[in-house]
């Protein structure tokens, strides 16, 4: 057994490796997500340290810290023990308090969560009981995991007179891109620079990277897909409309229009993360509109780095 470390996450094929075998039995990490994470953390790397679990060519786990306090993980369940060993470098290397999110679908790692203290954290969202019965704990923004097979597709919406969908063509329309992404979410991350970059990383493929273009030559609106060949399984991450075309159905139409270059790639399922709370509900029943529906959710578990023995 061995572990690697890094600045950033420079072994994003080895992560890719495990998160392709593991996908179909826990429906959460898709390859596609940590390519999107990948471009996020762009010239970040002091902030994003990386470590990777492998046995000879195997990966068998991974951690990957958002300084100063978030991880993300994902490890062979076939190889539960790991969880701990993945925990033990993150309280190390963080140092302070921990927010770990995993899946439902992920009992190797929830277990392991609870047996090292961590725990559901109180939030100002509304209480929920535990899926198996018993205490109700409060629960705050948690991502819903969706799902639809590819089959029985949605006709692609017509759209307004003048817009039209299409892939990337242009430098001017990964710029667009990138700008309609900023002005959907209020976020700066997304560059024309960062998405140019993460259009070069595998499992980009521009088939699948969709924008709605205005009659005035404008991004409107965009789903970017990903699409893993060996499991056959797409996702959308991110979706987005500028918010002077909103309103308008572009966001669906664009979705549906990737699930068919899913299907005409030969995929046969389709998955995305969508808020699941209440406080943010109109992504996920945008997706429930096209046939999505919840297959798991996820949990955030807080905890504390253990004392260690002197």
């Amino acid at each position: 057994m061995r572990r690697h470390e890094y600045f950033g996450p420079v072994a994003l094929p080895a992560m890719h490796s495990l998160a392709t075998r593991t996908f179909p039995m826990t429906g959460y990490r898709h390859v596609g997500d940590l390519t999107w994470n990948w471009c996020l953390s762009l010239d970040r790397a002091d902030e994003c340290p990386t470590a990777v679990w492998s046995h000879g060519d195997e990966t068998l786990a991974w951690g990957w810290l958002e300084l100063p306090d978030n991880l993300m993980l994902q490890v062979d369940p076939s190889r539960p023990e790991l969880a701990d060993e993945v925990l033990a470098w993150a309280e190390r290397t963080a140092g302070g308090t921990l927010s770990v999110e995993v899946a439902e679908t992920e009992p190797h790692l929830v277990s392991v969560l609870e047996r090292r203290g961590y725990t559901l954290p109180r939030s100002r969202s509304r209480s929920r009981t535990r899926p198996s019965g018993g205490t109700p704990v409060v629960d705050g923004p948690f991502m819903a995991c969706l799902g639809r097979p590819l089959t029985g597709l949605p006709a692609i919406p017509r759209l307004p007179d003048g817009y039209t969908i299409r892939a990337q063509q242009s430098h001017a329309d990964v710029a667009g891109r990138a700008a309609a992404h900023r002005a959907a979410f209020g976020s700066t991350r997304v560059t024309t620079e960062r998405h140019a970059r993460m259009r070069e990383i595998w499992p980009y493929r521009a088939e699948f990277d969709l924008v709605v273009v205005s009659p005035e030559g404008a991004v409107a609106a965009y789903c970017q897909g990903w699409y893993d060949e060996a499991n056959g399984i797409g996702t959308f991450e991110p979706v987005g409309a500028h918010p002077d075309h909103r309103r308008l159905g572009l966001a669906r139409a664009v979705c549906i229009a990737v699930l068919h270059a899913f299907a005409d790639a030969g995929g046969h399922r389709a998955v995305v993360c969508s808020r699941g709370d209440a406080d943010y509900p109109v992504p996920k029943r945008l997706y429930e509109s096209m046939g999505f529906a919840e297959y798991t959710r996820t949990r955030t578990y807080v905890g504390r780095p253990r004392r260690q023995a002197l």
